[in-house]
């Protein structure tokens, strides 16, 4: 199963504002829309998939600066659609992935630095567009998590979080699990399972388990302003 792209979710997104319209008028929509909190987790398709089958693409300084510039152009243009309240996370570090460390040489279970730099440039260049689009929309306010951080913590400091692996995929094949087998439903049928889901922070190749995503919503919702700002979500529902 894959992600519905952001053309298509703009698309339904218009065809309920449409319906709204009907039912409420133009003002009572808007009114209600402005309202929303619109959650939005986005990038790590766009660089990873094409890091993982094209790495070439992203090497030179000002192919990834065109590229980063795409993926933030299209995220804000779908802002000004209509919403003023938005909630987004960052990405995390794409390098450190099972997928990534398992084409990284040798077997010291490395993160892939060059895909985890690439994230880390577009978290730099998301912070300007919204403290700019913060100015110029009247409302529009936001939180923003810092998703790289908050894995990294979790990677460094296992223990503390009650995971016992952070590198080995609960589910997949190859090294480190590496590989996107998991169900056997793609190309690959073979592949291994952990025993206990729980001691594990990621579930496959690229996806977080259930208990490590619980850690970043919680961060999400009432983390302080260093970890998510200049609103955490709760803060921002309470706001007018």
């Amino acid at each position: 199963m894959y992600v519905i792209d952001l053309k298509t979710q703009l698309s339904y997104f218009k065809l309920v504002k449409k319906e709204l319209r009907q039912k409420l008028r133009d003002t009572g929509a808007k009114t209600l829309l402005s309202k929303v909190v619109y959650l939005f987790s986005i990038g790590t398709n766009d660089y990873f998939d094409l890091l993982m089958t094209n790495s070439s693409v992203l090497q030179s300084d000002y192919s990834r600066k065109q590229y980063i510039g795409m993926v933030i152009d299209n995220l804000t243009t779908i802002i000004k659609i209509g919403g003023r309240k938005f909630g987004f996370t960052s990405l995390g570090p794409l390098g450190c992935f099972p997928a990534s460390r398992a084409i990284v040489p040798g077997s010291s279970g490395s993160c892939l630095e060059s895909a985890s730099e690439v994230g880390k440039l577009h978290n730099k260049a998301l912070s300007k567009p919204l403290q700019e689009l913060e100015s110029q929309l009247t409302g529009f306010q936001y939180a923003i998590h810092d998703l790289y951080n908050s894995f990294m913590e979790i990677i460094n400091n296992p223990s503390r979080y009650g995971f016992k692996e952070v590198i080995v995929a609960s589910c997949g094949s190859g090294r480190y699990r590496g590989i996107k087998s998991c169900g056997g439903m793609g190309e690959i049928k073979e592949y291994e399972l952990c025993d206990n889901l729980d001691e594990y922070m990621f579930f496959d190749s690229s996806h977080p388990t259930e208990k490590a995503y619980k850690l970043i919503a919680k961060l999400m919702w009432s983390g302080t302003s260093d970890v998510t700002g200049p609103y955490n979500l709760k803060k921002l529902i309470e706001r007018n």
